[in-house]
């Protein structure tokens, strides 16, 4: 059976797709989603087998979430992997240290996520080098030759720069490297890596998956199987897993994604027209703007281009009266939750961005009654 107006498969809607991932059969008096399953180890006589053996390994609880994000990152693939973590940063290293040995090349971008070159001494110290590009412009196809693993981030963090994933990724598969995708700002409903080409789809679930600010969370979706061995075999050499209740919060929290991301996309489209009106805005950034240096791109590979905007105000002392006069806006890090953040992300040093420089990050919040508040804040911090 196929919708009529689409043409496509009845229940393969975005919003369809988030309310009934990763759900179990139905059983007759069972809830719909199960609790939260808290075990250190299961029952276990006479020979190791089945599932679930021990806490650190597989939750039953973890495995109804990992299908849930699966069913959105790659709907429809068969031998795809999914695996979550406690963290995006542990999502993020137990790809770089699984597939990287000493003698490898890793190319990492030089505008990402500010924790990501942290990680880069590590590499260094365990005999990998590490080569660095900006997102823009598809920069790293010019220190790709030889190198073991690409990793991408599109859109990059804070700047919203965007990089062609497909050409990328046939550019690297073409010289045997593999390809990860951080897709935490776009989410799997704003693009799909592994659909463009990447070998990994890597997220902070902490950010717009779950979307309430109250979970740490992170995963890694593979389509390799041998890569995605070596993956789980490093979250179980690290432990570096999520709680049972994280995880069921997280997959609980999935299920109004569709409903967050359109909202918050919408607004961010609002305020990011809105604040061109702004001469004391500079720097402006949005991918879905039609002027924006990332929309071509964008255009072509996201569906959705994002709950954040960047900007520049003229100084460091108005960035801050700026974000003190805001009402509806909290001054936090991290992005994609209900309730709009912004804050001024040269606080903390790791971002090559101007002492006025801000991430504003859109919640769900009345499209009307953000813009006047930002506009209220501009008008006072003047």
């Amino acid at each position: 059976m196929s919708d009529s107006a689409t043409g496509r498969p009845a229940g393969d809607g975005d919003g369809t797709r988030s309310v009934r991932a990763g759900l179990p059969e139905a059983v007759k008096n069972e809830p719909t989603l199960p609790g939260p399953v808290f075990a250190a180890h299961f029952h276990l006589p006479g020979e190791v087998g089945g599932p679930y053996t021990y806490g650190r390994d597989e939750n039953p609880t973890w495995t109804l979430l990992e299908r849930a994000i699966g069913e959105l990152e790659a709907p429809g693939r068969d031998g795809v992997q999914t695996l979550a973590f406690a963290s995006g940063m542990a999502a993020i290293s137990s790809v770089l240290f699984s597939q990287l040995r000493a003698g490898d090349a890793v190319v990492l971008p030089s505008d990402g996520y500010q924790a990501l070159p942290l990680v880069r001494p590590q590499l260094e110290a365990y005999g990998i080098e590490v080569r660095t590009a900006p997102t823009g412009q598809d920069a790293q196809l010019d220190v790709l030759d030889g190198a073991k693993l690409l990793w991408l981030e599109t859109p990059s963090n804070p700047g919203l720069d965007v990089c062609d994933v497909r050409r990328l990724a046939e550019a690297a598969h073409a010289r045997g490297a593999l390809v990860a995708v951080d897709n935490t700002l776009a989410t799997p409903l704003g693009q799909r890596p592994l659909e463009l080409g990447a070998d990994f789809a890597v997220a902070s679930g902490t950010k717009q998956l779950t979307g309430h600010g109250d979970v740490l969370l992170g995963y890694v979706v593979g389509r390799d199987a041998e890569a995605m061995a070596a993956v789980r075999r490093w979250r179980k050499i690290v432990g570096a897993i999520p709680g049972p209740m994280e995880a069921w919060l997280a997959h609980r929290s999935i299920a109004t994604l569709q409903l967050r991301v359109d909202r918050q996309c919408t607004t961010a489209l609002t305020l990011a027209e809105a604040l061109r009106a702004r001469p004391e805005v500079t720097g402006l950034r949005y991918p879905g703007l039609p002027d924006d240096p990332s929309y071509k791109i964008a255009s072509q590979q996201m569906r959705r281009y994002g709950c954040v905007v960047s900007f520049t105000l003229p100084t460091r002392a108005r960035a801050e009266r700026f974000l003190d006069a805001l009402r509806l806006v909290d001054d936090a890090t991290s992005f994609g939750g209900v309730r709009s953040t912004a804050e001024r992300r040269g606080r903390w040093g790791g971002d090559a961005v101007p002492e006025g420089f801000i991430r504003f990050s859109v919640g769900a919040e009345d499209p009307e009654d953000l813009v006047a508040d930002v506009f209220r804040a501009l008008d006072e911090s003047a």
